[in-house]
């Protein structure tokens, strides 16, 4: 609850779900679990000839793991990013997606969950972990191939 918008629904309140994939489904889409990192605002809702922009302002905790072209999921809806900067982001709703979420009906000020590229977060920690953990662990780099073989 203190890092998703739950407590601000009312009963009769409009939400998007979404049913699970299955392991042995086609994977056609971003990776998204449906978890919530975190609640970014509704910087701008732009119409534009086929589509809306919408612009979301966020923590930079969350700004770290968006790149152009990645995913982030809003209230549930994987999309792909257009832009991101260091505290906001902005995708396209196409009409399919408009016509079959709740997106729309948001306004500019209103508060929506947002799920991160669960990806990124992996690679971060596995990183870190690297770090901390195995400073004795050998590099991989030219001397350590040149050691088990591998050459030029």
């Amino acid at each position: 609850m203190a890092r998703s918008t739950m407590g601000d629904l009312r009963p009769g309140a409009e939400v998007n779900l979404e049913r699970a994939l299955r392991l042995s489904d086609r994977l056609g889409g971003h990776l998204v679990a449906g978890h919530v990192d975190g609640v970014g605002k509704i910087l701008s809702l732009q119409a534009e000839q086929r589509y809306r922009l919408l612009r979301v302002a966020i923590a930079e905790s969350l700004a770290r793991y968006m790149i152009e072209k990645g995913s982030v999921a809003v209230n549930g809806i994987s999309l792909t990013i257009n832009r991101c900067e260091k505290a906001s982001f902005e995708v396209s709703i196409i009409p399919q997606t408009a016509g079959e979420t709740t997106l729309t009906k948001k306004k500019v000020g209103d508060s929506v969950n947002i799920e991160v590229d669960m990806i990124g977060k992996y690679v971060e920690k596995l990183i870190a972990g690297r770090s901390r953990h195995d400073r004795d662990s050998a590099p991989i780099n030219h001397e350590m191939l040149k050691e088990f073989g591998f050459s030029e």
